[in-house]
């Protein structure tokens, strides 16, 4: 297939494209093709970009076939993604919305402070993630693949492991749909309903990304460090 055809069959893929490297103006060539020039694992990127484009097929099983780093790697780009434009986009818009109707000021302030509530909840989860569970994960992957197991390391997984972390995985999503229904239900009219529209239809999007990257992590990511931590744990009980 043409990357030019995956485009056209749901353009909603484009951030999850971009996340790899591949800008716009790569010409005629085939998924494979243009994989292989930008050395990129065909088979990972195809695997997340069916995972993104239908709800139904998620190939979980291939997915935890690749290393922890890889999947680290795009969940990474990811989040630099939602910091650096999906968020600041949608923030713009509300500012947008906020000017172009200051006669309803009271009411479209309450959307802009439920918003940055929002911004500073999804930029502290995301950070958390940064700093603590990604780099945890491909400590333990490394750890499992060399057999090299630090105490630092170890105390780390008998003090939090990642089944812990899936427990307390903060579900970032819901608050989107309430930013959604307050536009949608409790706003008054506004003047432009284009930018209230081009608002909700960032949310929509931003809200199904944040959905399938959350899957990643859940399905994928964290089963597989479990795994991981499992078998190096068992493994030096059997060894004291």
């Amino acid at each position: 297939m043409k990357m030019v055809d995956v485009i056209h069959l749901n353009y909603l893929l484009l951030p999850v494209i971009n996340r790899f490297g591949i800008t716009l103006g790569f010409g005629d060539v085939s998924v494979e093709e243009l994989c292989l020039k930008k050395n990129i694992n065909l088979a990972f990127f195809l695997n997340i970009i069916n995972a993104y484009h239908d709800e139904s097929f998620f190939p979980k099983t291939d997915l935890q076939k690749f290393s922890v780093k890889l999947i680290v790697d795009y969940l990474q780009k990811a989040h630099k993604n939602y910091l650096h434009d999906s968020v600041p986009q949608i923030e713009k818009l509300i500012q947008n919305l906020v000017v172009e109707n200051s006669y309803k000021k009271q009411n479209l302030e309450i959307l802009q402070s439920f918003f940055n509530e929002y911004k500073n909840e999804i930029t502290e989860h995301i950070n958390r993630e940064e700093s603590k569970v990604y780099p945890y994960a491909v400590q333990v992957e490394n750890a499992y693949e060399t057999n090299n197991y630090n105490n630092a390391l170890i105390k780390k997984m008998e003090n939090y492991s990642m089944q812990y972390y899936l427990n307390e995985h903060d579900n970032i999503e819901e608050k989107l749909f309430d930013l959604k229904n307050i536009i949608i239900k409790y706003l008054p009219p506004p003047k432009n309903t284009k930018i209230s529209n081009s608002i909700l239809i960032q949310l929509f999007n931003l809200e199904k990304d944040l959905n399938d990257h959350s899957r990643i992590e859940e399905k994928v990511m964290i089963p597989k460090v479990v795994k991981m931590e499992k078998s190096i744990l068992n493994y030096l009980a059997k060894n004291k």
